[in-house]
């Protein structure tokens, strides 16, 4: 299991096209992952349970990958958030 904490940086945070963006990421590798706010964790893979969580800019979040490709996956979203989703 991989785990990494990181901070959304973005300015619409979680929400609609980054959500999008971070579920078509997630949904490439074979692994399990789950991303955790406050307690509550949800399926990386599912756009309503990422929109569930109601992540701002600022938020941090925690990545959690289990699996064959699980530290693949973790840089990959890790990358995208720190990339802002394209976003400025």
């Amino acid at each position: 299991m991989t785990e990494k904490t990181v901070e959304i940086k973005n300015k619409t945070g979680l929400h609609a096209r980054p959500a999008a963006l971070f579920v078509q990421a997630a949904s490439k590798f074979s692994s399990q992952i789950w991303v955790e706010k406050e307690n509550k964790k949800v399926n990386a893979k599912s756009i309503m349970g990422i929109m569930s969580l109601g992540v701002a800019q600022g938020n941090t979040v925690k990545l959690i990958a289990d699996g064959s490709d699980e530290q693949e996956a973790i840089k990959t979203l890790v990358d995208l958030i720190d990339s802002k989703f394209g976003e400025e």
